[in-house]
């Protein structure tokens, strides 16, 4: 099969599909920027077509539905790059879990994909590289015709999904650098929870964190520790670290991951230590494998949680920034996991100590965790274990974990709260 550059391979792949179709586009760090340039180039490419995808709030800022005046988005993530066309009506935010979401593309009507693949190998096959999560889907259904953006920059990890060439309809090539994600300067508070979280975590156990601050702030208190494991949907650099500590098992497939989002640095290892397995979303996020990992560590981040333990993790000043994501996934999977613990870390407050993210009720009608499903919250004041507790003793936990300025005003609002029930 002849490998075109992206925009004689878009067209032609366009003239292929219905006026008005649906296209799957790949986020994460297998996100085709090659493409995007050449919708950009030629936009009429983007007209009457609907974008299917989960692109990551930070991490994909393209907004799909700006690439013609009657382009649509659908999308499991709100971010500020989807803002405008969000409130303009063509982006419709779908509220999934990703096993959830995994389903939907399963299912939903879909008339081609565009996904970035690795160059192939000796035997004609490409890989998935560091970007597996929800492509998986979309290649296990025959009937959906495929372009496949082969990225020389693209790893190839030694573990992880490949295709026949023959599965895809078109190939175009690129040597476009990767996404990088880079590690960020880290508040007092952040290092404080990660005191916490660390003495929650004992050797041999298996770890899940959410991309992010936490998970940075978390990995660099673990470096005493032995025969970690990981299964999680993203990994970035701060895991790097712990490799080379001697924290993480030696053993093949120690590091169970969907994304890996990072610097060249993460995408060259990743390529060549046997300890890293890239799986798609029914493997990194189902119940049943979840439910299968013993002594299971979810460790994860949230806005706000109130007095119940319900946990708000996509709203910010009553606007939609995210989406549901994987954590009620996770924060399930380790309720079920033998032995297993979900930690939902977040500073006591924001805006310079001003506000207090424990708050008596959510501000939103949206909440992203039932209270059932909250298990122990940690901020930099201290741990709140909620597990099997009563209605009061959990608001009494939460409070005692609060800044200490908005402690005895949380306990005047319980109180209030109690009296109306």
């Amino acid at each position: 099969m002849p490998h075109l550059d992206p925009l004689q391979a878009l067209t032609s792949f366009r003239a292929s599909l219905p006026s008005a179709a649906r296209l799957y586009v790949a986020g994460g760090s297998g996100e085709p920027a090659a493409i995007v340039d050449a919708f950009r180039t030629k936009p009429d490419l983007a007209a009457h077509i609907t974008f299917i995808g989960a692109w990551i709030p930070g991490i994909n800022s393209v907004d799909w539905a700006s690439l013609a005046p009657d382009a649509r988005m659908e999308t499991i993530f709100m971010s500020g790059a989807f803002r405008a066309s969000f409130e303009a009506g063509r982006t419709a935010l779908m509220p999934f879990s990703y096993s959830r979401a995994w389903s939907w593309l399963q299912q939903t009507r879909l008339d081609g994909a565009v996904i970035m693949v690795s160059p192939p190998d000796a035997d004609g096959r490409v890989s998935l590289g560091v970007s597996v999560d929800f492509s998986e889907a979309i290649l296990g259904r025959p009937d959906i015709p495929v372009l496949g953006l082969i990225n020389h920059n693209m790893p190839r990890p030694l573990d992880g999904p490949s295709f026949p060439i023959s599965r895809f309809a078109i190939m175009a090539e690129t040597t476009t650098p990767l996404i990088e994600l880079q590690p960020t300067k880290l508040s007092p508070a952040l290092h404080d929870i990660a005191t916490h979280i660390s003495g929650q975590i004992s050797d041999a156990d298996t770890l899940q964190f959410g991309l992010g601050t936490v998970q940075q702030a978390v990995l660099a208190h673990l470096k005493s520790h032995r025969d970690l494991r990981i299964h999680t949907g993203m990994v970035s650099d701060p895991l790097l670290d712990l490799l080379d500590a001697g924290s993480i098992s030696t053993d093949a497939g120690a590091v169970v991951t969907g994304v890996a989002l990072g610097t060249p640095r993460l995408y060259e290892r990743v390529s060549s230590d046997t300890r890293f397995q890239f799986r798609s979303v029914p493997h990194t996020h189902g119940l049943d494998a979840l439910s299968a990992l013993p002594n299971f560590r979810a460790i994860n981040s949230a806005v706000e949680i109130d007095l119940f333990g319900q946990i708000n993790a996509e709203f910010m000043n009553g606007q939609q920034i995210s989406g549901t994501g994987g954590l009620a996934d996770f924060l399930r999977g380790a309720a079920n996991a033998p032995d297993g613990r979900s930690i939902v870390a977040l500073p006591a407050t924001t805006k310079g100590g001003r506000v207090s993210r424990i708050v008596p009720c959510l501000n939103t009608n949206i909440t992203t965790v039932s209270r059932a499903d909250t298990d122990t919250v940690i901020t930099e004041f201290g741990i709140a274990n909620l597990k099997y507790k009563s209605l009061d003793a959990r608001a009494t936990a939460l409070i005692d974990i609060a800044a200490p300025d908005f402690r005895d005003q949380l306990s005047d609002q319980w109180d209030a709260i109690r009296r109306t029930m």
